[in-house]
């Protein structure tokens, strides 16, 4: 994972620096200050009953964390865990929640000027909701996740109870 940073349009541009993933064969992105770590695959427990984009949980040295499939969550065609595969461990409101992701790229700076409000449909199955806005990097565009809203209050209260 390498850390690069984007120069704004002048020494008082804030940056934003984001952890970067694969999901669905689209670049995500979310603050650094709201990942906790990123880990390996390992042995998941799966809980009878829990919504059907949570896969379960991990003991992660001695706490026990739920984890959730983005895939499944946005509706997206879910990919085979494999060598890649990595669990990035984020505080979302009151829960520390698991997110399965198909890889992790990099740490990146960008520019908060490069970064637009989302568009209506960002991609084809992944409602704006989630979004905060794209950033633009060297002709690349990176979906920026609104991590608050990636559960429902609702969901996270649900959540709360499996952990």
């Amino acid at each position: 994972m390498k850390d690069v940073s984007i120069s704004g349009n002048g020494p008082t541009d804030e940056l934003l620096q984001m952890v970067v993933f694969q999901l669905g064969g689209e670049e995500f992105g979310v603050e650094i200050m709201k990942v906790q770590e990123i880990i390996r695959m390992p042995e998941i427990t799966q809980i009878p009953q829990s919504p059907e984009f949570v896969e379960g949980v991990i003991n992660l040295r001695g706490r026990i964390i739920v984890v959730i499939n983005l895939d499944k969550r946005f509706n997206l065609a879910s990919k085979e865990v494999d060598a890649h595969s990595r669990i990035i461990v984020v505080e979302i409101g009151e829960n520390v929640v698991g997110m399965i992701v198909d890889s992790v790229n990099e740490v990146l700076r960008i520019p908060k000027s490069s970064v637009d409000p989302a568009p209506e449909l960002v991609t084809s199955n992944i409602s704006r909701e989630y979004i905060t806005g794209v950033g633009k990097i060297d002709g690349r565009l990176l979906i920026l996740l609104d991590l608050a809203k990636v559960m429902d209050k609702k969901e996270a209260a649900e959540i709360a109870s499996l952990a």
